[in-house]
Order: structure tokens, then sequence, then C-alpha cells
């Protein structure tokens, strides 16, 4: 993916009305802390064009970042984090579960880990819940150049079975330092969303 233009169309709070958008999204959750903007800004090809907050629990709001005029990134609030208030953390799932419901171009969920540690009760949690909303999402495993080469195969497996992962989920490690996995999910989304949008335009025109 060549990026050529972005903008930061739109950003929902827990009282916003949700974007009617026309371009496919591609969404990206994650527990707070885990790298979420650091991947979001990798893959947009800039520094800090996705805010990056020393806070954990910051981003409250839902942000959609239109890519190329092609489509959205779409950065989800970060969840389990401790020093947010109960009643905070029920209105930020509120929201993601209206966004969840409420999206009809909704194309993909990604689901950060931290591949240091196995998935946390949230992170089950979180895998769960978005399976039960009808999507399987593709897990990232952020951080990679925070362990050994050596160490890469074993934390896999255990994110795979922290998460009680089926054999054909698909998990991309990722590290925001050198960029390794930032081709392989553009290589996705662009396989899987974009080449078959492109498809189903075409063929709409022959009709």
């Amino acid at each position: 993916m060549v990026i050529k233009n972005i903008n930061l169309e739109t950003v929902c709070g827990i009282t916003s009305t949700l974007p009617d958008n026309s371009l496919p999204e591609i969404a990206f959750a994650g527990k707070s802390n885990v790298g979420k903007s650091s991947l979001i800004n990798a893959l947009m090809n800039r520094k800090s064009y996705a805010r990056i907050s020393a806070t954990p629990g910051k981003t409250q709001t839902i942000n959609f970042y239109n890519i190329n005029e092609e489509l959205y990134l779409v950065d989800l609030p970060g969840y389990g984090y401790a020093k947010v208030s109960e009643k905070e953390k029920k209105e930020w799932g509120r929201l993601i579960e209206r966004y969840l419901h409420s999206s009809l171009k909704l194309k993909a969920v990604f689901l950060l880990i931290d591949i240091r540690h196995d998935p946390s009760a949230n992170d089950r949690l979180m895998y769960e819940w978005i399976v039960s909303q009808g999507y399987h999402p593709i897990i990232i495993a952020t951080k990679l150049d925070k362990i050994k080469r050596s160490q890469t195969a074993k934390q896999l497996k255990a994110v795979r079975q922290g998460l009680g992962l089926s054999s054909g989920t698909i998990i991309i490690p990722f590290s925001s330092v050198t960029k390794q996995g930032r081709d392989e999910i553009w290589e996705f989304v662009e396989k899987e969303f974009l080449d078959r949008k492109e498809a189903l335009e075409s063929d709409e025109n022959k009709l």
C-alpha cells in the first residue's frame, strides 16, 4: 500500500452519531498500552499522526482515518486499564458494541496482543466477544522487538493457546520499531478487501 493521503475524518465519542461511511472499514482493538497507536502510525507511514500517550487509557473515542479515499483504519478505545473507572469502562464498551453492531462497512477486526505475555483475561473476553459479534479477528502480536528471535515461536504458541484460537486463525508478529509485519498486514488487507472491492466494482460496471 502506497500511502498518498491520510485524513482523520471522524472522531466519535460516547454520545456521537457514528458515520455512515461508503468505504470499507478495518478496525483495531487492543488493551491499553499494547501499541495500537504505534501500529496505526506504522501502517500510515507516519511518526505521530495517531496520538501516542504516555498514559494508558487516553484513547476514549473511535477514530476514523481515511486512507487514500480507499478505506478507513478505525482505532477503537483501549480496554483493561485499571485506573479508569468502571463507569467509563462500561461506556467505552457500549461505544465499541454500538460500532460493531451498526457499521455496515466493517470488513475485519484486528486484535492486538502483547507477544511478551500470555493473553490476559480481558484479552480473552475481547476475543470471544468479537467472535460472538460475527467476526473472526486477525491477531497482531505486538512488541516483537522486545523479545529474542529464538522466543518468537514459543510466544506465538502461548498467544494461540491463551486465546483458544482455531488452527486457521492468522497471527501476524509486529514491531513498531523495525516495522516487521507492516507489509504483511497491508498485503492481507489489500488481498482480502481492496482487491475484492475492485472486482465487485468491475462487475457492476459490466452490468
